[in-house]
């Protein structure tokens, strides 16, 4: 299966979560998996812009079809529907790449970590911020803990959009040998994903540990990052969002 949009593979996705047609990819697509390879030191920097462009026209269009169809429909609704699908998504992906070793734990937690990103950015459409503004790269570096405050990430992410630029003039050159960069890459995009390396290489060595562990560490991880998200959009989003309708009961008793 290929996005349409480039020609690059993707995953398939569940049967019980259909995607419409030209959706965005449910994995990292391979020029951001070279871009990420080519420069790991900033392969969290790297994800965070890419997914701001390739996921954010697609929450911002979630939000609005569902507010169309449900006008009355509150922000935590909202917020919640999209925690349950993709925290569901995330518990399933602990095995997506079906490689061992530390190939397949890269992978793994890039498609964990590419996961969550597309579920920030529609908790925060939800709550009637802009999934497509440069600013959700670096909430995504925030609330996934790559940095501790939004100026850090902002600095980070332009000097990953600088090397970016760089690499499409000039050529990757001078990258590092392919097994140590591989380690780094795995290792930043654990942190990103909230999930250990060493487990994640564990879970993909020993047999039969990787349902069991990716299933747990997958699920942990994407629901306290949710919990993260909800708060700081709750807080930063859109006060023009539906409230909550409040029920005639809630009503005779405060008259």
């Amino acid at each position: 299966m290929s996005d349409p949009a480039d020609g690059q593979p993707v995953t398939t996705p569940a049967a019980s979560d259909p995607r419409p047609a030209g959706e965005a990819p449910e994995a990292p697509p391979v020029t951001l998996w070279d871009r990420m390879r080519q420069d790991p030191q900033y392969a969290p920097e790297h994800l965070a812009l890419e997914a701001v462009r390739r996921l954010g026209p697609e929450a911002a269009r979630w939000a609005r079809q569902a507010r169309a169809q449900q006008p009355e429909i509150s922000a935590e609704a909202l917020a919640e529907r999209a925690v349950r699908r993709f925290v569901n998504q995330a518990r399933l992906s602990g095995a997506v790449s079906g490689a061992a070793g530390l190939p397949g734990a890269v992978l793994d937690v890039g498609v964990l970590a590419w996961t969550q990103a597309r579920m920030v950015l529609h908790v925060a459409a939800a709550y009637g911020a802009d999934p497509t503004h440069p600013d959700r790269a670096a909430d995504l570096l925030v609330l996934q803990r790559v940095h501790k405050v939004a100026a850090s990430a902002r600095l980070a992410l332009g000097v990953a959009a600088g090397r970016e630029r760089a690499g499409a003039l000039f050529g990757g050159g001078g990258q590092p040998a392919l097994g140590r960069a591989m380690l780094r890459l795995g290792v930043r995009l654990a942190q990103m994903a909230g999930v250990r390396a060493a487990k994640r290489v564990f879970a993909k060595v020993v047999p039969g540990a990787a349902i069991v562990l990716g299933t747990w560490a997958n699920s942990s991880a994407t629901k306290g990052l949710a919990e993260r998200s909800r708060a700081h959009y709750r807080q930063h989003g859109n006060p023009h969002v539906p409230a909550p309708r409040r029920s005639p009961e809630a009503d005779d008793q405060s008259a």
